[in-house]
C-alpha cells in the first residue's frame, strides 16, 4: 500500500517533485565541487587503537615523522667538481623555498668544532659556497669520509651513491602547499640529470602520497567517463532507443553529484577508495533504471496505457529495488564496523550514495518517461529476442534435468577453491598499489638497495623517570638497541641521541674519527656541558631526540618496504630481544612511525575482514528473514551467494593475489550486490507460489524466464562496469574490479542454476498456506 501511495504521489505531483529534486541536485553539485584530494595517508587504524594513540603522542613530543623527501644519484662522478657544485646548488636553492625546513646532502652537511675558550661546540657547514677547484672538492670529500655520523646516511657504504634529504615544515607537509615544493625539486633534479647525464631518483612518503593523489584525480575522471560509456552502450543494446539510454545516464550522473556532495558535507576528502565511488554509483545505479524500465515496458504491453504502466512499474518495482539496494548498501555499510576511518568513509559514503541514486531513479524515471512518447515495439521486444529465449530455455532444462550435476559441480568447485584459499598469501605493502613499472616504485627500490629504504621507523624509549635518558647505563642500552635493529637487513643505520653524542665526542677530541664513540663517565658531563652552551644548533640536535624532561628519547631508522607478512615476523622476533635489553617493568619501548602504523593497520583490516563479512551475512540474512521467513528459505537465499565468494577466494589463492587492504573489500561488497539477484528471483517465485495453483516445477520455469532477462542484463552491466577498473594504474583497484566482476558473474550463474535447483528440491515440502512475509511482486 505504501508503494502504491508513493507512486500516486510522485506522478500526481510530478512537476513539483521534479523541480525539488533538481534544486536539491544543484545544491549537492555545488557541494561536490568543493571536494579535495587528501594529502594525508589514509587513517586505517581506529583512533582508539593503542598503537595509534601512542603514535600521536610520539608526534606531539617529537613532531611529524615521514616529513622528508629524498633525491638520490649513483655515479663515480659524485665528487667531480661540476657535479658536486651543482648538487650543492640544488640544496641551496631548495633551502630558500618556503615550506622547506632543512636540507641535508653530501654537499650540505655540518661539522662540529670545539671552542675551548667558550666551552662549546661550533656548528660549521662543510661547504659554504661553490668550490673553485678539484682539490677543494677532494678536501671536502676527505672531511666527509672522516665523519662517521654521515656514513650510510648521505653517502652509501660503498661511496658510489649519495642522497639529499629535504625536510618539509610541519605546517606544509599535509597540505596542497607541498605540491609546488615537490614540483620545484623535480624540476631541479631533471635539470641536473640533463646536464650531467646522471639519473636522479626521488622518493619519500610525501612524494609517494602526492603521486597517489595525482593518480586518484586522473582515474576519477577516467573511470567516471568509462562507466558512463559502458553503461550507455549496454542500455542501448538492451532498449535499442535513445531516451532509455540518455535519461538513465543523466539520472545516475545526478547520483554521482549526490555522492560527492555527501563526501564533502561529511568533511571527508577523496582517497584512493572514495575516488572510485562515482563509477561505482553509475555501475550499481543503472540496474535500478533497467529494472524499472523493464517493468514499465512489460506493463505497457499489457495495458497500452502509459501512465497506468508507470504507476504499476513504480509500485511493483519500488519495493523490490528498494530491498535490493538495501542489501547492496549493507555490503558497503558493514565496512563501518571495522572502525577504520579509511574504510568507514568509503563504506558510509558509498552506501548513502547508492541509496540516494536509488531514490533518484525511483522518482525521476517515472516522471521523465511520463513526459516522453509511449514506448515503441522495438523497446518492448528485447526480452523476446531469440538468443535470450534460447539461453533461458537451456538454463531451465539444465535446472530440471541436471540438478544432481549442478550440486556435484558446485561441491567440486567449492572443494577446489578450499585448496586455493589455503594458499592465499596475506600481505600488504606501503606502495602496494602503484604500478610495477611506475618511476616512484623503481626509485624506491634504488633507495632500498643503496640506503636500506626511506620509509620511517621510529623507536620511542620511555625511561619512566625525569632525566632517565642521560643516565650512562641507559645510554649504553640505547646503543645496544640501535645495533640490534640495524643488524636486520630491513633497517638502515640509526640517527639518534647516541649518534649525536658520538659526533660530539669526536669533535671534543679535535675531529679524530677514532673517537667517534660514546663518552665515558667523566667525558659525558663535559661533553653535555659543551653541547648545552652551544646555542640552538647543537642543543637543538639533542632536543630533537629528547623530550623536555629528558625522560623519553627517540631513535630514527629508515626501512625497506618488505611487506606486512615479512615485517610481522621481524617485529615479533625483535620484541623479546628488545625486552631483554630494556626490562618492560622499568621501561616502555615502542616501535612506531608511519610504516609501523601501516603494518598494524593492514593486520587490523585483515583481522576485521571476517567480522565485516559476518556482519554482511547476518544483516542480509535478517533482510531475507523479513522477506521470506523460515530458516530453509534463508539458507536457500544465502548459499548461492556464498559459493561465489568461496570460488573468488580460491582464485586469489591459485593466482597469487594477496589478501590485503584493497582486496578484502571484495567479499562484503559482492555479498551485498549479488544478493539483489536472489531477491529478484525469490520474490517472483513466492508471489507465484502464493497466488497461483501452478506446480513448483512450472513456477521455477516461469520465474527463470521472467526474471532471467533482468538478472542477465544487470549482471552484464555489473560485469563490464566493474571490469573497467582493470585499466587502473593501482594494483589494488585492478584486483578489486576483476575479482568483483568474476564474483558477480559467478553469482548470476549460481542464482540462475543453484538457487532454482534448491527450490525444486523443496517440491512437496512447501505448504502454500503457511507462506509468510510481505507480498512482493517482481
Amino acid at each position: 500500500m505504501f508503494w502504491k501511495h508513493t507512486a500516486s504521489f510522485i506522478l500526481k505531483n510530478r512537476l513539483i517533485v521534479f523541480i525539488c529534486v533538481l534544486a536539491l541536485s544543484a545544491f549537492m553539485g555545488f557541494e561536490a565541487s568543493k571536494v579535495k584530494i587528501t594529502f594525508n595517508g589514509g587513517k586505517v587504524l581506529p583512533v582508539t587503537d593503542s598503537a595509534y594513540i601512542r603514535y600521536n603522542q610520539f608526534k606531539q613530543t617529537f613532531g611529524q615523522d615521514a616529513s622528508s623527501m629524498v633525491l638520490g644519484i649513483k655515479s663515480d662522478k659524485i665528487f667531480d667538481k661540476d657535479v658536486f657544485n651543482d648538487w650543492y646548488l640544488i640544496g641551496t636553492q631548495l633551502k630558500q623555498i618556503n615550506g622547506v625546513k632543512a636540507v641535508v646532502s653530501a654537499a650540505n652537511v655540518y661539522n662540529l668544532q670545539k671552542d675551548t675558550l667558550q666551552h662549546r661546540f661550533i656548528v660549521k657547514p662543510l661547504v659554504t659556497g661553490v668550490l673553485p677547484s678539484t682539490q677543494a672538492v677532494d678536501s671536502v670529500k676527505q672531511q666527509l669520509l672522516n665523519l662517521p655520523f654521515y656514513k650510510g646516511i648521505v653517502l652509501s657504504n660503498d661511496g658510489k651513491s649519495t642522497l639529499m634529504a629535504i625536510t618539509f615544515d610541519d605546517k606544509v607537509i599535509n597540505t596542497p602547499k607541498r605540491v609546488p615544493v615537490i614540483n620545484k625539486m623535480l624540476q631541479l633534479g631533471q635539470q641536473f640529470e640533463q646536464k650531467h647525464g646522471i639519473k636522479v631518483h626521488y622518493s619519500g612518503l610525501p612524494l609517494i602520497r602526492t603521486v597517489v593523489g595525482n593518480l586518484v584525480a586522473h582515474e576519477f575522471s577516467m573511470f567516471l567517463g568509462l562507466s558512463i560509456l559502458i553503461t550507455a552502450i549496454i542500455l542501448l543494446i538492451f532498449f535499442r532507443s535513445f531516451f532509455p539510454v540518455i535519461f538513465p545516464v543523466l539520472i545516475v550522473v545526478l547520483g554521482v553529484l549526490w555522492s560527492l556532495g555527501i563526501l564533502y558535507m561529511m568533511h571527508y576528502e577523496m582517497t584512493i577508495l572514495t575516488g572510485i565511488i562515482p563509477p561505482l554509483v553509475v555501475v550499481i545505479g543503472i540496474p535500478n533504471t533497467i529494472f524499472i524500465l523493464n517493468k514499465y515496458y512489460h506493463e505497457f504491453e499489457i495495458s497500452g496505457n502509459k501512465m497506468e504502466a508507470l504507476a504499476i512499474a513504480l509500485e511493483k518495482a519500488g519495493i523490490t529495488t528498494f530491498i535490493a539496494n538495501i542489501t547492496t548498501a549493507i555490503g558497503f555499510g558493514v565496512l563501518c564496523f571495522t572502525n577504520s576511518e579509511l574504510l568507514t568513509q568509503f563504506g558510509l559514503v558509498a552506501s548513502l550514495g547508492i541509496l540516494s541514486t536509488f531514490a533518484l531513479s525511483l522518482i525521476l524515471v517515472p516522471i521523465v518517461f511520463s513526459y516522453l512518447p509511449a514506448p515503441k515495439q522495438k523497446q518492448t521486444g528485447m526480452k523476446d529476442s531469440q538468443w535470450m529465449k534460447a539461453l533461458l530455455i537451456k538454463l531451465d532444462t539444465l535446472v530440471h534435468q541436471k540438478r544432481k550435476a549442478i550440486y556435484i559441480t558446485t561441491l567440486v568447485l567449492v572443494l577446489i577453491s578450499a585448496v586455493g584459499i589455503y594458499r592465499i598469501n596475506i600481505n600488504g605493502y606501503v606502495v602496494d598499489d602503484l604500478p610495477q613499472h611506475n618511476n616512484t616504485l623503481e626509485d624506491l627500490k634504488f633507495f632500498e638497495s643503496n640506503f636500506n629504504g626511506v620509509l620511517p621507523l621510529e623507536v620511542s624509549i620511555d625511561t619512566k623517570r625525569k632525566n632517565g635518558v642521560v643516565n650512562q647505563t641507559v645510554i649504553r642500552k640505547v646503543e645496544k638497541l640501535e645495533k640490534l635493529i640495524s643488524s636486520y637487513p630491513q633497517f638502515s643505520r640509526s640517527i639518534s641521541l647516541i649518534q649525536v653524542l658520538k659526533f660530539s665526542t669526536q669533535a671534543f677530541y679535535g675531529g679524530n674519527p677514532e673517537y667517534y664513540r660514546l663518552p665515558d663517565g667523566m667525558e659525558q658531563s663535559f661533553i653535555l656541558n659543551y653541547a648545552a652552551n652551544s646555542g640552538k644548533n647543537t642543543s637543538g640536535a639533542l632536543n630533537t631526540y629528547l623530550d623536555k624532561d629528558h625522560r623519553i628519547t627517540r631513535v630514527t631508522f629508515e626501512m625497506i618496504d618488505a611487506g606486512s607478512k615479512k615485517m610481522n615476523v621481524v617485529l615479533a622476533e625483535l620484541q623479546p630481544r628488545i625486552d631483554s635489553i630494556f626490562n618492560p617493568k622499568k621501561f616502555h619501548v615502542e616501535l612506531t612511525g608511519s610504516s609501523i602504523i601501516f603494518i598494524k593497520g593492514t593486520n587490523y583490516l585483515l583481522k576485521n575482514l571476517y567480522e565485516s563479512l559476518a556482519w554482511a551475512i547476518f544483516l542480509i540474512a535478517g533482510v531475507m528473514w523479513i522477506l521470506f521467513r523460515g530458516v530453509k528459505m534463508i539458507a536457500i537465499s544465502l548459499v548461492p551467494n556464498l559459493v561465489p565468494l568461496i570460488i573468488t577466494a580460491g582464485i586469489m589463492g591459485f593466482f597469487g593475489i594477496p589478501l590485503k587492504p584493497s582486496t578484502i573489500l571484495i567479499f562484503s561488497i559482492a555479498m551485498g550486490i549479488s544478493s539483489d539477484q536472489t531477491i529478484y528471483f525469490i520474490t517472483r517465485y513466492r508471489h507465484e507460489l502464493r497466488y497461483t495453483r501452478k506446480g513448483i516445477s512450472r513456477i521455477v520455469s516461469d520465474t527463470i524466464r521472467e526474471t532471467g532477462v533482468s538478472m542477465i542484463f544487470i549482471a552484464t552491466v555489473l560485469f563490464f562496469g566493474f571490469g573497467i577498473f582493470a585499466v587502473s594504474k593501482f594494483g589494488g583497484t585492478v584486483a578489486l574490479g576483476i575479482l568483483l566482476s568474476i564474483t558477480l558473474l559467478v553469482a548470476m550463474i549460481s542464482n540462475l542454476t543453484l538457487l532454482p535447483a534448491f527450490l525444486l528440491s523443496l517440491d512437496g515440502g512447501v505448504d502454500r498456506k503457511k507462506i509468510k512475509g510481505p507480498d512482493i511482486e517482481e
